[in-house]
């Protein structure tokens, strides 16, 4: 969840630091810093701040802080408050280390660095990690060797940069369970959370696998593993665009996400664009073996990637007709449950470094379920490194914490995954097949249909501005919809807001309908809409003000309390994916209206590397 750069190379490192961190406040933003040798006063500086990067920016300008080595961090708090004092880096003797992740037996190290006189000046898990070097600095005088030994004594997952203040040739790093890569430049070697940090001075990635420790100087960098035992990692060349991570003529990157829908859906759907038919091979060389055999579906993922396992669990099991389950990620792994070898283990997450997820998928597989597939945007993941089966689904970078462009083409491709499920068991036969093509193709420009709404949208939105709770409601597959639109509206409005299926409304929720109570209806022209009907005027019985999300076809009608939005067209088994983006845009201009912070909200971070 936090971030960390690190440099090596015959330039000032500073300005990279600073612009590499800029990139990864999405991962955390709560307190930057950085640590660089050779720079002023003294031969290492620490610089820390409260808040953005901008003003750990300021602090560097200030003092023309420089430095040929030089590691740096922004962090998303999980011990201690936010503040300077428990800002990274963190310092012992002359050491300086910055950590993604958590020591989980931070409280028993402490206790016993404390016995032997160390002294700390943080709440954090990360001071004792220096404090650890530090100490067993004087026994193993080598650097690299002492960090591997340190490491041998810690519990969790982690991220680790560390440099020393009487070596400036080199940095240590290490990763276990936390993500990190090597960056191979002209003038230097670098390391970072993520590739999009390092793009400014590098293409060539070294992704590091847990249990890795590795040393980077200006001239190269040594990998080994926990044993010593040397090894060699591919070097990759990112694909990753450094203008994609730009604002470009947007105000935020949740609206340049909402609006880059269309592109996202068509890359992602490319390789079905000139299709005549649907192949297993979408998902991978031996996906028609590990498909064919499949007998049930679990789908685990958190946030909003469980709400689009949700929604593939309508479509798998009308269409594909195999049984599917869909479990919440951090839970999963901590109840009994029963596995069965032939189950297809769908995993789905943006950034495919989501801690719950990928222990959920460790848990999966330790109890035998080798089947696995994982739905990511990031080809370079963990997640998609640990299962059998992958699909990218070409988002590009998705820099907002709420997430938009990610959701929808992971929906593309679970919709994909349910036709090659159903081709599978003989149940798409041929005609149909193509008119499912000619619907995904479709996709991308209905999907810009629905943008051209926003004016319309953008009105409703005053209205919610002094609201303090929404009520959502869908039915069928455009519940978990309701769900997603509703998580949307909390994140970024900090409003209140729970989905509800519409028939529960009488089990309960309808004791909150009251005039200052907004429900907001998913409304699709579908099987349920008349069941629907019914459910919406229990609201406006109660006083309740209706927004609905309704297709152009269908009966709805405006009244007093009911306002009507039409969408262009009515799609199908798909209309969930249309039907999504119109909250996407409430939930912006909501925010607006309230002025939050809609790219880095209160207490979020985009990537969750710890549990």
């Amino acid at each position: 969840m936090c971030g960390i750069v690190a440099a090596v190379a015959g330039r000032n490192v500073v300005p990279v630091l600073l612009e590499g961190l800029r990139k990864l406040e999405y991962r955390g933003y709560d307190s930057a810093g950085l640590a660089v040798l050779n720079g002023c006063p003294s031969a290492l500086l620490r610089l820390r701040s409260v808040g953005r990067v901008a003003e750990l920016t300021a602090q560097a300008d200030a003092c023309s802080a420089a430095g040929g080595t030089g590691i740096a961090h922004t962090r998303w708090a999980t011990h201690g408050v936010p503040s300077e004092r428990n800002a990274h880096p963190h310092l012992s003797g002359g050491l300086a280390v910055v950590h993604n992740g958590i020591i989980e037996n931070h409280e028993a190290l402490r206790e016993s660095l404390k016995a032997v006189g160390y002294v700390f000046t943080s709440d954090t898990d990360t001071e004792v990690v220096a404090h650890l070097v530090e100490l067993k600095l004087r026994t193993i005088p080598d650097l690299f060797e002492t960090v591997r030994a340190a490491l041998g004594d810690l519990q969790g997952a982690y991220a680790l940069a560390v440099m020393r203040e009487d070596d400036a040739s080199r940095i240590i790093v290490a990763r276990e369970g936390s993500p990190l890569l090597l960056g191979m430049g002209e003038d230097g070697h670098y390391a970072a959370s993520d590739a999009s940090a390092l793009l400014q001075v590098t293409r060539r990635m070294v992704y590091l696998e847990n249990g890795d420790c590795a040393e980077i100087t200006r001239a190269g960098l040594r990998i080994v593993r926990g044993d010593g035992t040397p090894v060699v990692r591919a070097v990759v060349e990112s694909q990753l665009s450094a203008d994609a991570v730009e604002l470009g003529t947007y105000a935020h990157y949740m609206q340049k996400e909402i609006f880059e829908q269309p592109d996202a859906l068509a890359n992602t759907l490319e390789m079905v664009g000139n299709a005549r038919s649907l192949q297993p091979g979408l998902f991978g060389a031996d996906a028609e073996a590990v498909l064919g055999g499949a007998r049930q579906i679990l789908i685990l993922a958190c946030g909003t990637s469980w709400h689009a396992g949700l929604v593939a669990r309508y479509w798998l099991e009308a269409i594909a007709g195999i049984s599917c389950s869909v479990e919440i990620a951090s839970e999963y792994r901590y109840r009994d449950s029963v596995p069965d070898a032939e189950t297809l283990v769908v995993t789905i997450s943006q950034s495919g470094e989501t801690a719950d997820t990928l222990a959920a998928l460790q848990h999966a597989k330790g109890l035998g379920m080798q089947r696995t597939l994982a739905i990511c945007n990031v080809p370079e993941s963990s997640l998609v490194r640990e299962t059998a089966l992958r699909f990218i689904t070409r988002a590009g970078p998705e820099i907002g914490v709420a997430s938009t462009k990610a959701f929808t083409t992971q929906l593309a491709a679970l919709y994909l995954l349910t036709l090659v499920m159903a081709k599978l068991r003989g149940r798409l036969d041929a005609a149909t097949e193509v008119q499912e093509l000619k619907a995904l193709r479709h996709v991308p420009a209905a999907v810009q249909k629905v943008l051209a709404l926003e004016p319309e949208i953008k009105a409703w939105a005053q209205l919610f501005s002094h609201k303090q709770h929404t009520l959502f409601l869908g039915r069928g597959r455009h519940y978990p919809i309701a769900l997603e639109g509703a998580l949307k509206l909390k994140e970024i409005s900090y409003i209140h807001a729970e989905a509800y299926p519409a028939g529960e409304l009488k089990h309960g929720p309808l004791a909150l309908v009251d005039k200052e109570m907004p429900v907001i209806a998913v409304a699709p022209n579908d099987a349920l809409l008349e069941k629907l009907k019914s459910n919406l005027q229990e609201v406006r019985a109660r006083g309740g003000e209706l927004f609905v999300f309704a297709d152009a076809d269908s009966e709805m009608v405006e009244s007093e309390g009911i306002h009507v939005l039409r969408l262009p067209e009515h799609y199908g088994a798909l209309s969930a994916l249309l039907h999504v983006v119109p909250l996407q845009l409430l939930s912006y201009h909501v925010a607006l209206v309230k002025g939050t912070d809609v790219d880095k909200p209160r207490n979020l971070a985009k990537s969750v590397t710890v549990e």
